[in-house]
């Protein structure tokens, strides 16, 4: 009995490969009628999950709190995706609230830019190979210059916190997107708000910090750095003096799991007017840090793909001459074990010879099987039976699995033999190899 066996070492922890997705969001209403707008989208899974690109089409809507500001007032912009661009495209279910949305709204016209926008992590579960509903991601930005200013989708990111923290960004294919709402800003004398921030890294573990820069505050003024979630401002929060120019950098600890952005601000709470932001800002799963700590590692070790069978001899049942039929009989177990660790299935197939004797011999496609295939409780693959038929010298399928974001397991494979002994064979012992191949 020959045995052929190929190894593929791969690792993909949970379902990653999202083009999209988190729970549905109700956007704030403009005092205009946005229009939902189609673009084609180019979604990069995780290099992990082992899939190629995502090329489909994205459904949005851009909405404002405020369709006519004035110069210098703050506008309000919610992001919402209606339609992802693809669809779940592993079989793992993606569980609750595990991912955060972050983007781009593009602005042109009378005033030209970008605004970030951020969501809070929450998304209703996703089953396997399931639609992705909804999500929405809100920033805002300050009207500078009177006119007509337009509001496109642009590209946006998914962070997700499933057994690893990974991203899947998804760009505009052909820039910019359509139109989807309209801005029309009137000089009303107003101040502008210049003032900024910017933060690095954009994302960490709670309790790490992060530098925020900030510039065209006033000057010597007592500023406040503050997490965002979506809404309103959380309790991640540093405050300390602006310098002589109106600019500061500082390092917030940032430990609040909600927490999707950063804003900083002058006086004693919240005002679009005088503060800058949001910027987005995402905190990975895990509580905070609380005292000493010690980092525990360990690894788990991918095997092979192999197969044993319980005997290398079947001995099928004598048929009498000049009556000839089905010789039958049953197939030594044959127990398959999968213990890669990756995504791809396996496939075993079994070709027989010619059955020889004294006096001539039988033909191998007189050897027919009726496989089965079970699969040992826990096991991460279901293993399909190959169909009932001839096996002869081209060979069939035994039991297979399908390729998939996890696979492995322990499977036990059987079949039912017969040959079809033609009346008038020769009399005396027949003998042909069947012939087992696992790859």
């Amino acid at each position: 009995m020959s045995e052929r066996r190929r190894r593929r070492l791969a690792a993909v922890l949970g379902a990653v490969a999202l083009a999209a997705g988190t729970g549905a969001l109700a956007a704030p209403a403009s005092a205009l009628a946005a229009t939902p707008v189609d673009f084609a989208t180019h979604c990069i899974p995780p290099a992990i999950a082992g899939i190629p690109p995502i090329d489909g089409t994205t459904n949005a809507t851009i909405t404002v709190d405020n369709a006519a500001p004035k110069v210098g007032d703050k506008v309000t912009v919610t992001y919402t995706v209606n339609r992802p661009a693809a669809s779940n495209p592993v079989d793992l279910a993606l569980p609750a609230d595990i991912m955060t949305p972050t983007g781009k709204v593009t602005l042109a016209g009378a005033q030209t830019g970008s605004v970030d926008v951020a969501g809070p992590k929450k998304n209703d579960p996703v089953p396997g190979k399931g639609a992705f509903p909804a999500f929405s991601m809100s920033g805002s930005f300050t009207a500078t210059k009177a006119g007509a200013v337009t509001l496109s989708p642009g590209d946006y990111n998914i962070h997700t916190s499933y057994i690893m923290e990974l991203d899947t960004p998804c760009t505009v294919t052909n820039p910019p997107a359509p139109v989807s709402e309209t801005v029309g800003v009137t000089d009303g004398g107003g101040h502008v708000n210049e003032r900024a921030i910017a933060a690095d890294p954009a994302s960490g573990n709670a309790g790490d910090r992060t530098t925020v820069t900030g510039s065209k505050f006033t000057p010597n003024a007592d500023v406040t750095v503050a997490g965002w979630n979506g809404t309103a401002t959380t309790a991640d929060r540093i405050t300390f003096k602006s310098d002589a120019t109106g600019g500061f950098t500082a390092r917030p600890k940032i430990t609040d799991p909600a927490t999707t952005g950063i804003v900083a601000y002058e006086g004693a709470a919240w005002d679009p007017a005088h503060g800058a932001g949001p910027v987005a800002y995402t905190v990975n799963s895990g509580p905070p840090p609380t005292g000493p700590s010690q980092k525990l590692n360990t690894s788990v070790n991918a095997g092979t793909l192999a197969m044993s069978q319980a005997g290398d001899s079947v001995d099928l049942q004598a048929v009498d001459f000049g009556k000839g039929g089905a010789s039958t009989g049953d197939l030594k177990t044959v127990t398959v074990q999968d213990f890669r660790g990756g995504p791809a299935g396996w496939s075993l197939t079994g070709k027989v010879t010619d059955f020889t004797g004294p006096a001539g011999s039988i033909d191998a496609g007189r050897l027919s099987w009726t496989p089965a295939c079970s699969a040992k409780a826990g096991s991460p693959s279901v293993c399909a039976a190959g169909s009932a038929g001839s096996v002869g010298a081209a060979g069939a399928t035994l039991a297979s699995t399908p390729n998939a974001a996890l696979t492995g397991g322990e499977f036990t494979v059987d079949a039912k033999l017969s040959l079809d002994v033609p009346a008038f064979t020769a009399p005396g012992a027949y003998s042909g190899v069947l012939t087992l191949t696992l790859t």
